[in-house]
């Protein structure tokens, strides 16, 4: 647990200026190992804590960080804030929350102990990847790592905020390149859990393993339109392309389509999008965020139709309402939205409904941030996957372009899976979703 005695001088001491403020105090310790020919490339440790403070006076914004945590370096750190917030322009709609409360997260839940010691960890890296880069047909493993992090965040305000999460990271990920003649072809994938037992080397290989080899055998299908399916990766891929149209912020900017759609049909009615960072199996939980306001489940899209944005409170402010509770901050950034842990309510469709017929499986998408744009919806993008049809792979499919409107798109789902699933990194859950008539390139 910090000692924020410090802390809360400092704060005492910009009451005192005339000034209310909060601060984040972020804490992360990491292991990162990467593994190449048989030996251990890279083993990077890493241990930081890093300060930003925020100060509002005369409605004027300042901001400073600092890693030193000496009396001086915070004088220091509340002198360059306030001379920040003398420079900026008045901001009324920013203000430090009236939320006097202490919030802790759970660490036994959240950051368990994990027994795997660091000559284990050296183990598991060099294992993947020897076995993987070991398999027939695989020309070497070029990027690949094992990594532990632990990440804790202390919110304090004048106002009487002490808001504490801490959380444990595990994961590993492997990409391997496999090699036919002059022919090759690239997969990966990764794994994420709260402690290291929990990671299965032997189970990401196969995977692995078996991605790159089938698409040596990738070549285009004709340009057509077809019913496309994007697995898991991909499909959370390019939601996260287009997440500004949820954001409040970029409403207020000017730079949201979904700006004046608020009440209205944005999806086919079967569609239900919902915030929920409360949910402990994934590791995009919150329970409060950059301002300290608690989070909470927040349906944003209801049968198809948008009922809400994401809202700090100044958002919430300019619009006349409340905060959902997604603000996002850094220790060395200004305030902004971002929601938590999107989940996607499952359908009725079972397996074969979703695969009935022909259809392409798409599983990796090149280009998500060049080839799209989040504000008219139009996205173009290098895919690559499988052809199958009634559930069974034809071909694997390389070289080929997926374009659409991805606003649209939301509004021709075909058909809905009954079950949820997390992406590998656990930060977005979703059902399998088919769409109709998307217009692919060979």
């Amino acid at each position: 647990m910090t000692d924020t005695r410090p802390y809360d001088t400092l704060l005492e001491k910009a009451r005192d200026r005339g000034a209310e403020a909060d601060l984040i105090i972020d804490h992360q310790q990491s292991l990162s190992l990467k593994a190449r020919d048989g030996e251990l490339e890279e083993q990077a440790v890493s241990d930081t804590r890093t300060l930003g403070l925020r100060v509002i006076k005369d409605e004027r914004v300042g901001l400073a960080y600092s890693e030193a945590r000496d009396e001086a370096a915070l004088d220091q750190l509340l002198n360059q804030a306030l001379v920040n917030a003398e420079f900026s322009k008045p901001d009324p709609e920013q203000q430090i929350p009236d939320n006097a409360q202490t919030l802790t997260s759970d660490d036994a839940l959240l950051c368990p102990e994990s027994h795997l010691t660091p000559e284990a960890r050296i183990d598991l890296a060099l294992y993947l990847e020897r076995t993987l880069a070991g398999r027939d047909r695989i020309r070497n493993v070029p990027y690949n790592g094992v990594s532990e992090r632990i990440g804790e965040r202390q919110l304090l305000s004048t106002r009487g905020l002490n808001a504490r999460h801490r959380s444990r990271t595990n994961s590993l990920f492997a990409y391997a390149l496999a090699a036919d003649g002059d022919i090759t072809a690239m997969a990966g994938h990764g794994q994420t859990a709260r402690t290291g037992e929990a990671l299965n080397a032997d189970d990401l290989i196969e995977r692995v393993y078996a991605d790159a080899i089938d698409l040596l055998a990738g070549k285009p299908v004709p340009s057509r339109h077809y019913d496309v399916i994007f697995d898991t990766e991909a499909q959370a891929g390019l939601l996260s392309a287009f997440m500004s149209a949820l954001s409040a912020k970029a409403a207020k900017d000017g730079v949201n389509p979904w700006r004046d759609q608020l009440g209205q049909a944005v999806a086919s009615a079967d569609f239900n999008l919902t915030d929920e960072p409360d949910n402990t199996d994934g590791f995009g939980y919150r329970l409060f965020d950059a301002e300290g306001t608690a989070c909470r489940t927040t349906p944003l899209i209801v049968n198809g139709e948008l009922r809400t944005l994401l809202h700090n409170s100044a958002t919430a402010r300019h619009f006349g309402l409340e905060t959902t509770g997604h603000a996002q901050r850094g220790p060395k950034s200004s305030l902004g939205v971002g929601a938590h842990q999107l989940t996607v309510t499952p359908g009725r469709a079972t397996s074969a409904d979703l695969t009935s017929g022909e259809y392409l499986l798409l599983t990796d998408l090149d280009g998500l941030h060049s080839g799209t744009n989040a504000l008219t919806g139009d996205f173009s993008l290098g895919a690559s996957g499988y052809l199958c049809r009634d559930g069974k792979r034809i071909q694997a499919v390389r070289g080929i372009t997926v374009a659409a409107n991805f606003f649209e798109l939301l509004k021709r789902i075909a058909v809905i899976g009954d079950t949820a699933q997390w992406n590998w990194r656990r930060s977005v859950r979703m059902p399998t979703l088919r769409f109709s008539d998307v217009a692919i390139s060979g």
